[in-house]
């Protein structure tokens, strides 16, 4: 089986231990996820099976969009309400203070990754640096809040949208929007709601999927993750070219495509640059 199963993660789970379970599912190693969640997240996880994984490289750079709780007034060493409490303060914010300070967390903004995280530093994961109780320099990187709305204020908790680049850590957003409120914050949830082009209306809760009689009918096919690339039949020979990994002239306008044969197989991704059509990665089934 191959194809794309878009899983509403539950709370509690790791994105390893969802694909661990699913190359039992789906009877294969060649498991990948699109986009890893902590384990108090939950929401959309795309899972590549078999031949799909040679997709999973296009969701690195996938925007995505979460709604958040912060918890006002409470610092933690995880950035989240699962860690060490480090500080707890008294609230006095008011909603019209709480907007005024989101604005300067819209656009390209700096923002340094937790320790609690699985970015490596010369080659070791920050999170079991932290877990020895060690803290090392992290650089700040440039990261971009292209939505953040505030959708419910009440206290020292408000729940946010985010829609943001990929790289974006949200319980160190929370973090930052506390200090700058001079209560500090924390995470004190976080569900994603779309990832590329998959939305939490499409995914399928994990204990359904486990308990289903036919997991193979969650299955999207791999074209999906680029249905919003136009899509392109190639000729007999145009088709022999791209099996073969040739390019050829193409009288299309540049850009990215979803090439098929005649029979209506997915191929590739392609793209077409000055009249010539190249492959950017090839999906069909090699046969020896």
């Amino acid at each position: 089986m191959n194809g794309i199963v878009i899983i509403d993660k539950p709370q509690g789970w790791t994105s390893q231990d969802v694909t661990a379970r699913l190359r039992r599912v789906f009877n294969t190693r060649r498991i990948g996820h699109g986009g890893t969640l902590d384990p108090m997240a939950t929401g959309v996880l795309p899972v590549f099976v078999d031949r799909a994984t040679r997709g999973v490289e296009f969701f690195e750079h996938a925007e995505k969009t979460y709604e958040a709780t912060l918890r006002l007034g409470l610092t933690t060493d995880t950035e989240d309400t699962s860690g060490t409490v480090l500080e707890e303060k008294e609230v006095r914010i008011a909603k019209e203070e709480f907007l005024g300070i989101l604005p300067k967390f819209r656009g390209d903004i700096q923002q340094i990754p937790p320790m609690y995280s699985a970015l490596k530093i010369d080659g070791q994961k920050l999170c079991d640096l932290a877990r020895k109780g060690k803290t090392v320099e992290r650089k700040p990187r440039t990261i971009t809040i292209f939505k953040l709305e505030c959708l419910e204020f009440s206290g020292n908790t408000a729940r946010l949208l985010v829609h943001c680049s990929k790289g974006t850590y949200i319980r160190t957003l929370c973090k930052d929007i506390g200090e700058a409120l001079g209560c500090g914050g924390c995470m004190a949830a976080l569900r994603r709601v779309t990832t590329g082009e998959y939305t939490i209306g499409e995914a399928v809760p994990l204990d359904v999927l486990l308990e289903s009689e036919d997991p193979g009918s969650y299955l999207r096919p791999v074209d999906s993750m680029f249905r919003n690339y136009p899509e392109l039949r190639l000729t007999p020979k145009q088709e022999q070219r791209c099996r073969n990994g040739n390019s050829f002239s193409m009288d299309k306008p540049d850009g990215s495509y979803r090439v098929y044969s005649q029979d209506g197989e997915f191929l590739a991704l392609s793209k077409v640059e000055n009249g010539v059509m190249s492959t950017i990665k090839s999906f069909f089934a090699v046969s020896f």
